[in-house]
C-alpha cells in the first residue's frame, strides 16, 4: 500500500479506535453501583438510629449483598442517601439482621439470587462480546471503503449495468431504416405483447446485430430500449469470463434471474464473440470457463427454464465465429446486418451529429457524403468533431468547408505534416506522381472519380490523390477492378518516364494492386483458372480444425499458375497506365507543376487543368499557396514551364 493511502487510512480508523478505548475503560465503572459503599458497623449504627427507610437483601454464594436508603440530616436540611454494604453469610449474623430489621419495622424487599444473577451474569456476558465485533466490523467496513475488495463476496454476480428511461431513440439512429423496421417488431410487443399472443406469433427470443466497427450497433440496441422504455441491461462479452471455472456461468444465471424480475426487459452483450465462440476449437483444447458460460447462456436463452419477457440484444462483427448453437431458431432468432452507410446514409448521420454544432452557410452535407465512401458513423462523428476542433483552434466563429475539408483528410491519413522538409527533387517527384495517379483517373471510364489530390505529407505519406467511385455499387466487374489497379501503377509509371528510376513512394500502390490482382485469381475466378476458388493463404488461423484441414489448399503446379495470372494482370495494367500517361504527357505536366505552385488541387480544379490546360478563373486570385513565407526562398522557387524540360533533363 502506498504511504499516501496507509496514512488516509490510518485517520479514517482513528474514530473508531478512540470510541474502542473509551468504551473499555467505562465499561467496569458501568457495571458498579452508584450508590454509597458503607461498612458493615455503619449499617447497623443506621438501623438503630431509625433512620433507615427501605432495605433491599440479595443473597449471594459467600455473602449477601444489602442496599437501600435512609435519611441524614445535613445543615439542617434532611437528604436521602442510597447506600450498599456486604455482610457475611453466615446463620448468626442473617439472624441478628433479620430481627433487627423487623423490630425497626422497616420494609424489606428479599431478592432471589438464582433469578436475579442468571440475567445479570447473560448481559454482563455478552456486552463486551457484542462491543468487540462492532468495532472490529466497523474497522473492516473503513478499510473496504478506502480501497479495500468490498465485493469480495459478490465475485459470481452479474456484471451487467442497469439504465432505466434510456434517452436514446430511433430519430437518434440515422441511416438505418432498414434495420429500424426489423426491431421495431420488438418495440411493439413489448409495448403490447396481447395482440402477438392473440394472433399466436412469438417474438424472436434473440436478435443477432452484424456489422463492421463503429456502423451503430450498440447505439440501435439503446434506442429499441428508450423506444420501448423498459429497462435495459448492458454487458460486454469479455465480463463473463474469469479465471476460475464456474464464475461466468454463475454471473450468467444471476444477469437472467435479475432480468426475469424486471421482465419486460432488454439484455445487449456487446461483443459477444469474447464468449459465444464456437466449442471445442482452439490449439490444444478449448478453454473450460468459457465453455462453461457458453452452456449456461445457450440454457438460459433456450432451455428448461423460460425467459418469457426478456429479449436478448447481442453485438459482433465477427459472426463466423459464433457456435452454431448459438445461432440456431430459438436462441438468436435473427440476424441483422448492419452495414457502412451508402451516401443518402451518411448525410442523414451527418445531419445527426451536426445538432450541436455551428456551421457556415455553405457547409454542403451531401458534399461531404460524396468525398467519404465506406466511412462508418463513428468515423463521420469523428470528421464533425476533428472540424469543430480546428474551427476552435483557427479562431473561427463557425465550422467551415474548408475545416471540414481538413478534418477528413485527419481521419484519412492524419494530420498535414508541413514541417516536413522535401528538397526540391523530393516535391517534384512527389508531385509527378500523384500527377500519375490523377490522370489515370481522370482517363480510364471505370477508374474512380478524383476528388483531391495534394503534396502535403500526412503520416507516412508524401502526398495523396483521393478518389472516391462515381457512384457507389454493391458490385464491382472486372474491368472496374482493372481499372483500379492501373490507377494504383499511375504514379509508379510517372516516375519512370518523367525521372527514368524509381522510388519507395509506391510501396502501398504496389501493395494494394497485388492484393486485387490475386483476390481476383483466387476468389472471384477473373482470371484464365476459371471461376475456382483457391485458398490464398492470407487468412489467419483462429480455428483449430482449420489448421489440419487441407480440403482448400492446392498443388504447387496451381500456385505457380494463380503468380503467373497474378502477374500477367498487374503487367496488363502496368502497360496500359504507361500508354495513357505517355499519351497524355503534356497535361500531366501541367497538373504537376500545378501542384508544385498550389500544393493542394481539388476537384475542378484538376478538370480544369486537364481540359484546358489552367486554372479555372473563379478559384485563380482566390488560391494561396500553403508554404510559409519563409519558405518561398529563390532556390524553392518553382520553375516555370519553359524551363521544365532542362529540369526534367538534369534530373534524369
Amino acid at each position: 500500500m502506498k504511504n499516501g493511502n496507509r496514512n488516509t487510512l490510518i485517520r479514517s480508523m482513528l474514530p473508531a479506535l478512540v470510541v474502542l478505548l473509551i468504551v473499555a475503560i467505562a465499561l467496569p465503572f458501568i457495571s458498579q453501583d452508584a450508590s454509597k459503599q458503607i461498612s458493615y458497623s455503619e449499617f447497623f449504627d443506621v438501623v438503630r438510629d431509625e433512620s433507615l427507610t427501605e432495605v433491599k437483601i440479595e443473597p449471594q454464594a459467600l455473602v449477601v449483598d444489602v442496599s437501600g436508603s435512609y435519611t441524614q440530616v445535613v445543615n439542617g436540611q434532611t437528604q436521602t442517601i442510597e447506600f450498599s454494604t456486604t455482610i457475611p453469610k453466615t446463620e448468626v449474623e442473617l439472624n441478628s439482621l433479620t430481627a433487627l430489621l423487623e423490630s425497626k419495622d422497616v420494609n424489606t424487599v428479599v431478592v432471589d439470587a438464582s433469578q436475579q444473577g442468571v440475567f445479570m451474569d447473560i448481559i454482563l456476558a455478552i456486552v463486551p462480546y457484542v462491543l468487540m465485533f462492532g468495532g472490529v466490523y466497523l474497522i473492516f467496513r473503513m478499510m473496504s471503503n478506502q480501497g479495500g475488495n468490498s465485493k469480495a463476496f459478490e465475485f459470481g454476480n452479474s456484471r451487467a449495468k442497469l439504465e432505466k428511461n434510456a434517452n436514446t431513440h430511433f430519430e437518434d439512429v440515422a441511416g438505418m431504416d432498414e434495420e429500424k423496421e426489423e426491431v421495431k417488431e420488438i418495440v411493439d410487443f413489448l409495448k403490447n405483447p396481447k395482440k402477438f399472443v392473440d394472433m399466436g406469433a412469438k417474438i424472436p427470443r434473440g436478435v443477432l446485430l452484424v456489422g463492421p466497427p463503429g456502423t451503430g450497433k450498440t447505439l440501435l440496441a439503446r434506442a429499441v430500449a428508450g423506444e420501448a422504455n423498459v429497462p435495459f441491461y448492458s454487458i460486454s462479452g469479455s465480463e463473463f469470463v474469469e479465471m476460475f471455472v464456474g464464475v461466468g456461468a454463475g454471473r450468467v444465471r444471476d444477469m437472467f434471474n435479475n432480468a426475469k424480475k424486471s421482465a419486460p426487459c432488454i439484455i445487449f452483450i456487446d461483443e459477444i464473440d469474447a464468449v459465444g465462440r464456437q466449442r471445442g476449437t482452439g490449439m490444444g483444447g478449448g478453454h473450460d470457463e468459457r465453455e462453461q458460460t457458453l452452456n449456461q447462456l445457450l440454457v438460459e436463452m433456450d432451455g428448461f427454464s423460460g425467459s418469457e419477457g426478456v429479449i436478448v440484444l447481442a453485438a459482433t462483427n465477427r459472426a463466423d465465429v459464433l457456435d452454431p448453437a448459438l445461432l440456431r431458431p430459438g436462441r438468436f432468432d435473427r440476424q441483422i446486418q448492419v452495414a457502412n452507410p451508402d451516401k443518402a446514409a451518411r448525410a442523414e448521420i451527418l445531419a445527426v451529429h451536426a445538432r450541436n454544432k455551428k456551421f457556415a452557410p455553405d457547409v454542403n452535407f451531401e458534399s461531404i457524403a460524396q468525398r467519404t465512401p465506406g466511412f462508418s458513423g463513428a468515423e463521420l462523428s469523428n470528421v464533425l468533431n476533428e472540424a469543430a476542433l480546428l474551427a476552435v483552434r483557427s479562431g473561427h466563429p463557425l465550422i467551415t468547408m474548408a475545416d471540414i475539408d481538413e478534418a477528413v483528410d485527419r481521419v484519412m491519413g492524419g494530420p498535414a505534416k508541413k514541417s516536413r522538409k522535401y528538397s526540391e527533387r523530393e516535391r517534384r517527384l512527389v508531385a509527378y506522381h500523384e500527377a500519375g495517379h490523377a490522370i489515370l483517373g481522370l482517363t480510364l471510364e471505370d477508374a474512380n472519380k478524383v476528388q483531391k489530390v495534394t503534396i502535403i505529407p500526412r503520416g507516412q505519406a508524401g502526398g495523396y490523390n483521393l478518389m472516391t467511385p462515381k457512384e457507389e455499387t454493391y458490385f464491382q466487374t472486372k474491368s472496374q477492378l482493372e481499372a483500379n489497379i492501373a490507377g494504383f501503377m499511375g504514379g509508379r509509371v510517372a516516375e519512370e518516364i518523367f525521372f527514368g528510376d524509381i522510388s519507395t513512394g509506391a510501396h502501398n500502390d504496389i501493395e494494394q494492386a497485388t492484393r486485387i490482382a490475386r483476390l481476383m485469381v483466387t476468389e472471384l475466378g477473373m482470371s484464365d483458372l476459371g471461376p475456382i476458388k483457391y485458398a490464398s493463404g492470407d487468412n489467419a488461423v483462429f480455428l483449430g480444425r482449420d489448421y489440419n484441414n487441407t480440403s482448400n489448399t492446392h498443388s504447387g503446379q496451381i500456385a505457380y499458375e494463380i503468380d503467373v495470372q497474378v502477374r500477367q494482370i498487374i503487367e496488363e495494367c502496368y502497360q496500359q497506365a504507361t500508354k495513357i500517361i505517355t499519351d497524355n504527357r503534356e497535361k500531366l505536366v501541367v497538373i504537376a507543376e500545378a501542384l508544385l505552385e498550389h500544393e493542394t488541387l481539388n476537384a475542378e480544379q484538376i478538370l480544369s487543368l486537364f481540359q484546358e490546360g489552367k486554372m479555372p478563373e473563379s478559384h485563380t486570385a482566390a488560391i494561396e499557396p500553403v508554404k510559409e513565407e519563409e519558405e518561398k526562398s529563390q532556390e524553392n522557387k518553382t520553375p516555370s514551364f519553359e524551363e521544365q524540360d532542362d529540369l526534367l533533363d538534369d534530373m534524369k
